[in-house]
C-alpha cells in the first residue's frame, strides 16, 4: 500500500492494514478520503498560485485608472469589467488575494505562536501562574472578537502591520486554552514523568515532549483560524478600518462596490464570491484535518 493509490484504493484498506501505517500516513489517507477537502485544497492552491504570480497572471495594472472605462461590464479586454474609476477588476482581485492571504496567514501564525507559548506555560506550571494567565484570558474573552478588533484598529490606526497585530491578539485566547487543556493532561503521562525523572529541564519537557503531542489540535485551529482571519480582514476592510485604498484588498473592494450596487452589482459579487469560496475551502480543509488527526476516529 502506497500513498499514490487512488481514493478508491484507499477505501479498500482493511482495519488491520490501516492501523499498521504510521500516524502521518494514516492522517494523509484519511484526508484523501474527504473529496470536499480535496476540492477545497485544489481551490486554495489555485488562489495561492494567482497571488504569488500576480504580476504574471494579471492582465492590467491594478492601479491604472481610466474614467472613460468606468464600471464597464465584462469584456474580452477586461475579463471581469472595471470599477468606479476604470481599474481592471480581475487584476485587482488577483492582487487583493496577495494581501488577504498574507494578512490572514501571518496574523494567524503569530497568534498561534503566542497562544501556544502562553498555553504551554500556563498548563505546565499551574498554580498562581495558571490562575493569572487564565484571568487575563477571561478578560480578553469578555470582549466580542470583532468589537476588540475594531477597538484596537481605531486606537492603533488602519495599516497592514496593525491588522496582523490585531489578528494575532485575537487568536491568542482560544488557542492558549486549547494548548493548556492538552498540557494539563499530557504532563501527567508516563513519558513526561520519565523525562522528568531522567533530569530533563522544564523547557525541554515543554517543547520536546509536550508540544509535539499537542500539535494535532494546534494544526486544526491554525487552519480554521486562517479562514476566520481572512473573513475578519475583509470585514474590517468593508468598514474602512482594514487595508486602505488604493491598495487592492477584497474587503475594501466589496465596500467600494456597495455604493454602486444598483448600477454595477458585479463590483460586489466578484469579491464577495471570492471571500466566501476561500473561507469555505479553508473550513473544508480544517474539518478534514480534524477528522484525520483525531486518534479516536482512526
Amino acid at each position: 500500500m502506497t500513498l499514490h493509490q487512488g481514493v478508491g484504493d484507499v477505501a479498500k484498506l482493511d482495519s488491520q492494514e490501516f492501523r499498521r501505517l504510521s500516524g502521518s500516513k494514516r492522517a494523509w489517507l484519511e484526508f484523501r478520503r474527504n473529496r470536499f477537502a480535496l476540492v477545497g485544497a485544489a481551490f486554495m492552491v489555485f488562489i495561492a498560485f494567482m497571488a504569488v504570480f500576480a504580476p504574471i497572471v494579471s492582465t492590467h495594472d491594478p492601479y491604472a485608472q481610466s474614467l472613460r472605462k468606468r464600471m464597464k461590464p465584462p469584456t474580452a479586454e477586461h475579463w471581469l469589467g472595471t470599477d468606479e474609476v476604470g481599474r481592471d477588476v480581475y487584476s485587482r482581485l488577483v492582487y487583493g488575494a496577495r494581501i488577504s492571504l498574507f494578512v490572514g496567514i501571518v496574523g494567524t501564525a503569530a497568534g498561534v505562536i503566542c497562544g501556544t507559548i502562553v498555553g504551554l506555560i500556563s498548563g505546565f506550571f499551574g498554580g498562581w501562574v495558571d490562575t493569572l494567565v487564565m484571568r487575563v484570558i477571561d478578560i480578553m474573552y469578555s470582549f466580542p472578537g470583532i468589537v476588540l478588533a475594531i477597538l484596537l484598529i481605531s486606537v492603533l490606526g488602519p495599516s497592514i502591520f496593525n491588522l496582523i497585530l490585531v489578528l494575532a491578539i485575537w487568536a491568542v485566547p482560544s488557542l492558549s486554552r486549547i494548548v493548556r487543556g492538552n498540557v494539563l493532561s499530557l504532563k501527567e503521562q508516563d513519558y513526561a514523568e520519565a523525562a522528568r525523572a531522567l533530569g530533563a529541564g522544564r523547557v525541554r519537557i515543554m517543547f520536546v515532549h509536550l508540544l509535539p503531542n499537542s500539535l494535532a489540535p494546534i494544526i486544526v485551529y491554525a487552519t480554521l483560524g486562517v479562514a476566520g482571519a481572512i473573513l475578519t480582514t475583509a470585514a474590517l476592510g468593508f468598514l474602512g478600518l482594514g487595508v486602505q485604498p488604493p491598495q487592492a484588498e477584497w474587503g475594501n473592494m466589496l465596500s467600494n462596490g456597495r455604493q454602486y450596487l444598483r448600477r454595477a452589482p458585479l463590483l460586489m459579487v466578484f469579491p464577495g464570491a471570492l471571500i466566501s469560496m476561500t473561507v469555505i475551502s479553508i473550513n473544508l480543509i480544517g474539518d478534514a484535518l480534524r477528522d484525520a488527526l483525531d486518534p479516536y476516529i482512526q
